[in-house]
């Protein structure tokens, strides 16, 4: 999904810079979840950090559902951005979201408007995935996406991959963030 997005942003006109927030469970525990190969897909995605926040016209946060909110992970990055805050340093820029969660009904749009809370208190302007993007209307097919942003159903081992309209949804998504935010640029 955060490759689709990316390549919508770019399809936009602009740059897209793909990172990855720190992971803040230990390996042991990783493993025993069975997650380590996941990590270790991801290994080439530089981790970010909260200061390079700043230098971006938008931010698109792509995170996994759990329990209707997103993941521990993503809050504990989000909650190191207070600095980022006291001197107003993403006020005006655009702010996007997109998710996974395991099944149909896991959370996805909770997901991604209790995230909306963190970026509207950072002052960002929120940039969804509008009904221009028809294909997520229609029950044809078991699908995510929904006019708060882009999302998929994974399952619980992640064994899904996103369908082509997923994609296509993530895609839509990262280029109407570039088309806002150019606007939105001074």
């Amino acid at each position: 999904m955060a490759e689709a997005v990316a390549e919508g942003v770019k399809s936009g006109g602009a740059e897209a810079i793909l990172k990855r927030v720190p992971e803040t469970l230990p390996d042991e525990v990783l493993g025993k979840m069975g997650a380590l190969e996941a990590q270790k897909a991801f290994e080439d995605v530089p981790v970010a950090a909260p200061n390079e926040l700043a230098d971006y016209d938008a931010i698109i946060l792509g995170t996994p559902t759990r329990f209707g909110n997103m993941a521990a992970q993503m809050r504990s990055f989000l909650d190191a951005t207070g600095q980022l805050w006291a001197k107003g340093s993403l006020v005006g820029k655009v702010g996007s979201v997109f998710v996974s969660s395991a099944t149909q009904h896991g959370g996805q749009e909770s997901t991604i408007l209790s995230t909306h809370i963190t970026l509207l208190h950072q002052g960002m302007v929120i940039v969804g995935l509008p009904y221009a993007f028809q294909a997520q209307t229609g029950f044809e097919e078991v699908k995510g996406c929904s006019p708060y942003g882009a999302s998929t159903i994974a399952g619980g081992r992640g064994e899904r991959m996103p369908s082509q309209v997923e994609l296509e949804g993530a895609r839509f998504q990262g280029q109407h963030v570039a088309t806002i935010a150019s606007k939105l640029s001074p």
